[in-house]
């Protein structure tokens, strides 16, 4: 274990040596995914764009159940180690890790037998449903590998192993933009070859940090006799983990329903409004970087009970990240046109992807504040507080504003509804931190 960034005497430089090799293997990330619909796109087929555009939910399904484990663990495992208990930090991430590949298991055999419902579910009509098909049945296949890539990318980095989680990420990342063009395009599997150079990026990752526990870890384990862990532990890592979860498939539920309401203005909007989420991801996974690169640190000092640096690490990572929120938020608006033009000459979906990327990214400040806030609440284990915010960005408070405005504006009022409920959910982030955290910082 890295013991000096815990112990580091300047919380400021701690932050960033954990922070910024998890932005970095996030910046990595973005440009797979960029990659991935720049290579999708290329085939100019406005169907197979949607088709995989239908399937993301799906990736975000198994990136849920992965976090419910992989953050779940990791907050409770950095409480541990400030408390000094390595043994249960030991347990912890080996609980973890063949839990998730049993979850993965079942989770793709319940995938490929409810498939055909579950494509028309997400909204696969008879033009994308083949390529929306192909995309999701190897995604199913591959779900314990995707998985798996969750937990030790977390859990590493609860250790203080922040380069070894970016490595792996990297990885599996660069396997996949190397594939990508091969599958999709040289040998024309389409959709599908995107989803079988994905999982076969994530099996790379999995082996990569397999091998980093084995040989570098002094923390961790994935020895199937120290799997066995306290009720109450399994109870922390449930009452984390679902509520980060619970993010995902909101996120999932929200596409969802977003592709069912732009389905009577075509497929074109659908097309459109896929390439704009994986561009806004650019600000989001920024954002989500540098809030999660804090988690280690917010959870060891809580344990430790060092008020002093916890109430420091918060107030320079709310600056920090306010400043990055502002910035992104500037160069996307300005850019929009120009990204847009990246993926697709189509001017129409140019077009109505420039206003739907500008409404994303206004409120990405707010979005900041909220990711930071629910961060803190996962990390000192404060399950209420973090499940109500879990549920509101992109889950309750988004489902109501989403139905609201489009019954009363149309296709307006769907391009504007995730701002309005960044803007709800970042009051409701503020008045949480007054009631539930407040004190702990003082």
């Amino acid at each position: 274990m890295e013991n000096e960034i815990f112990n580091d005497s300047r919380v400021s430089r701690a932050y960033l040596r954990l922070s910024v090799p998890l932005v970095f293997s996030m910046v990595v990330t973005l440009i797979y995914n960029l990659a991935d619909t720049f290579f999708v796109a290329q085939t100019n087929d406005t169907n197979i764009v949607a088709g995989v555009s239908l399937g993301a939910p799906l990736f975000t399904l198994l990136m849920a159940v992965g976090n419910i484990f992989g953050q779940g663990g990791s907050s409770l495992i950095s409480r541990l180690l400030g408390q000094k208990d390595k043994t249960g930090a030991r347990h912890v991430s080996s609980f973890c890790f063949y839990v998730t590949i049993f979850a993965g298991i079942i989770i793709g055999i319940l995938m490929l037998i409810f498939r055909v419902p579950l494509l028309y579910i997400i909204g696969a009509d008879e033009e994308t449903f083949v390529h929306a098909s192909s995309y999701y049945m190897y995604l199913a296949i591959g779900a314990p590998a995707i998985m798996l890539s969750f937990i030790h990318s977390n859990l590493l980095r609860s250790e203080g192993m922040s380069k070894e989680s970016m490595a792996g990420t990297i990885m599996g990342a660069v396997v996949n933009i190397i594939l990508d063009p091969i599958f999709i395009s040289a040998l024309g599997w389409g959709a599908g070859g995107a989803a079988i150079a994905t999982v076969i990026g994530y099996l790379f990752s999995d082996i990569f940090f397999a091998v980093i526990v084995l040989k570098r870890s002094k923390m961790l384990s994935i020895a199937p006799k120290e799997i066995k862990v306290p009720a109450k532990d399994i109870g922390q890592i449930l009452g984390i983990g679902i509520p980060a979860a619970i993010v995902n498939l909101m996120q999932s539920v929200s596409i969802v329903l977003v592709n069912q309401f732009l389905l009577p203005f075509g497929n074109d909007k659908i097309a459109a409004m896929g390439i704009v989420l994986k561009v806004s991801m650019i600000a989001l996974l920024l954002l989500t970087g540098f809030a999660f690169g804090g988690q280690p640190l917010f959870g060891y000092y809580y344990g430790a009970k060092d008020k002093k640096r916890l109430l420091e690490l918060f107030r320079f990572c709310m600056r920090f990240i306010s400043i990055i929120a502002v910035s992104l938020t500037v160069i996307l608006v300005v850019f929009a046109p120009f990204l847009m033009r990246c993926f697709m000459k189509n001017e129409s979906i140019v077009a109505e992807g420039t206003l739907m990327l500008r409404w994303q990214v206004i409120t990405m400040l707010f979005v900041g504040v909220i990711l930071l806030m629910t961060i803190v609440f996962q990390s000192m284990g404060k399950v209420a507080g973090s499940f109500i915010l879990s549920i509101s960005r992109q889950g309750i408070i988004f489902l109501i504003v989403l139905a609201v405005a489009y019954y009363t504006a149309g296709y307006m009022g769907i391009v504007v509804s995730q701002a309005i409920a960044d803007t709800i959910t970042a009051i409701i982030a503020v008045i949480l931190f007054r009631k539930q955290l407040y004190k702990e910082f003082h």
